[in-house]
């Protein structure tokens, strides 16, 4: 579990100020949701947390640390386009991350420490509902399914904080509440700190324990230079929530096979 804390950050590119006064502090287990119009910093906050991008002033915290300047095994990330191998299997995909983080050189695993590996990774594939499809190769898989992929390659690694960056949003509607559902058993079964950039709101409130939006209180053309956007909503989510979610049905393997092909 992590603790993030931004303390009084703010995001300039040259003369343009994208984000400004961002300070915040996100508690342990925490699933966050950023909401707002597109431009608005949203991205530029995930990445400044992946360690892609470093606040122009202020600085950000975890667990009251100085965030590292290069992306960690603690920061997983999963995108809107799949982030997986193609030229790897669905295994392969899911094993990989633990082989270089124990094997940097070499990038695998061999004897006691491959079979532990890989019994987890099945696991995992197991979780997200793709048991039997472990030596397909991600072509091969509906786009459900290379999401679900891209979760378990993310949560494989052991990350701290998992960070989403609009993650479902190329997905049909009944695909997505399928993922929906996965997304929060992955959260509630594990020690996750979830940070999510959507722009769709029923799922900001759907999954987050706290949502928050980012605007620009000066926005005509003339001033989007020199102001960038701030929070301009703060909302806790009931915290019912982790109780419902302990209600969650678990996923069924192989859900996605007939549905979900040309997804």
């Amino acid at each position: 579990m992590s603790a993030i804390r931004f303390d009084d950050v703010w995001k300039e590119y040259g003369d343009h100020i994208v984000l400004e006064r961002i300070t915040l502090e996100v508690a342990p287990r925490a699933f966050l949701a950023l909401v707002g119009p597109s431009g608005c910093g949203k991205t530029t906050f995930l990445r400044m947390l992946l360690g892609e991008e470093r606040p122009t002033r202020g600085q950000i915290l975890i667990d009251g640390v100085p965030l590292q300047p290069e992306p960690d095994a603690d920061r997983g990330v999963v995108f809107q386009r799949y982030s997986v191998f193609p030229h790897l299997t669905v295994l392969q995909n899911v094993l990989l991350g633990r082989e270089l983080q124990h094997s940097k050189f070499l990038g695998r695993l061999f004897g006691a420490a491959k079979k532990a590996a890989t019994d987890e990774a099945m696991a995992l594939l197991a979780e997200v509902g793709l048991k039997g499809h472990e030596d397909k190769y991600p072509s091969a898989l509906s786009g459900g399914m290379q999401q679900r992929l891209a979760l378990a390659q993310a949560v494989m690694r052991g990350p701290k904080i998992l960070l989403l960056d609009e993650p479902f949003g190329a997905l049909d509607p009944g695909i997505r509440a399928d993922i929906h559902v996965l997304m929060k058993r992955l959260w509630n079964e594990t020690e996750l700190t979830v940070v999510m950039v959507t722009h769709d709101l029923s799922e900001a409130f759907r999954l987050a324990t706290r949502v928050i939006a980012f605007e620009r209180n000066r926005d005509r053309p003339e001033e989007r230079e020199r102001y960038g956007a701030t929070i301009s909503r703060d909302l806790e989510i009931y915290p019912r929530r982790t109780a419902q979610l302990r209600a969650v049905a678990p996923i069924r393997s192989g859900r996605d096979d007939p549905a979900e092909q040309g997804a």
